[in-house]
């Protein structure tokens, strides 16, 4: 896998192209990372999932994760917000990406949705999002404190600082803390949901341990354009690990409708 680098929001970050690179207007599935991971933690599901639907894949490391720039904590409230308002938009300015499907993962769901509600010139066709989050719940808690005592209690440190490097600290705490945070239990984004016109597919697994169903609920219902539910059985927080086959299926179908989308319109 061979990185480069772009500068957005005046942070330098990694990135990657799977499967192909885009060919002038075609769209291109974009990789949003969960909010422990970065490129190298999706694996070969980005490269797999392009492939089966013969996309353009764009992979890339969000600031204080993987091999892109660190970031200072404690990060804002609003960082995902942030992230789909001034970032997402300059990465794909920069990259030349006219037309992009979303595929968000947990905290890349939620900032795939907030983009998509902001997206003012079409350029998002649909968004697939995997574990996404619209607001807080005691579930989501237990989940992060018990990742926290992993954190303090095993080798989990150096296990993601395989993936991350220096930014092994900036990628825990700036996900962890922040939804520990106790004016974070308040923390909602359900207001973007009916700015959604583009179609989304919302997957969760049946047994995810970091958000009940609700959240799924609460897009699908709160969504302004077309939404369908895809609740996994024997799943987790990671579909495309726990799921893969189910998962690639489940999106190749989603996407088939974009592939004759052209520049000009949908």
């Amino acid at each position: 896998m061979t990185f480069e680098h772009l500068t957005a929001a005046g942070k330098r970050l990694e990135y990657t192209w799977v499967h192909r690179q885009p060919v002038g207007g075609e769209p291109v599935l974009v990789f949003l990372h969960e909010g422990l991971g970065c490129i190298r933690m999706w694996r070969d599901f980005p490269a797999n999932l392009a492939a089966a639907c013969d996309m353009p894949g764009l992979v890339y490391s969000r600031a204080g994760y993987g091999g892109s720039d660190g970031i200072d904590l404690p990060r804002p409230i609003s960082y995902q917000e942030d992230e789909a308002r001034d970032v997402l938009p300059e990465v794909l300015d920069t990259l030349g990406i006219k037309r992009a499907i979303l595929i968000g993962h947990s905290d890349g769901g939620t900032i795939a949705l907030i983009h998509a509600a902001l997206d003012t010139n079409t350029r998002v066709l649909g968004a697939v999002t995997m574990a996404a989050h619209v607001f807080n719940e005691q579930i989501c808690l237990d989940g992060i404190r018990e990742a926290r005592e992993l954190w303090d209690r095993t080798d989990l440190r150096e296990k993601l600082k395989r993936f991350h490097g220096d930014n092994v600290d900036n990628a825990f705490h700036g996900w962890n803390d922040t939804w520990q945070r106790d004016d974070y239990w308040h923390w909602n984004v359900e207001k973007y949901l009916p700015d959604i016109s583009c179609p989304i597919l919302v997957m969760q697994g049946k047994d995810d341990h970091y958000g009940s169903e609700a959240q799924v609920d609460a897009i699908v219902e709160g969504a302004g354009g077309p939404a369908k539910k895809l609740m996994v059985p024997d799943c987790g927080h990671n579909p495309h690990f726990d799921q893969t086959d189910v998962t690639i299926a489940a999106i190749s179908r989603f996407v088939e409708v974009f592939h004759d989308s052209k520049p000009d319109g949908r």
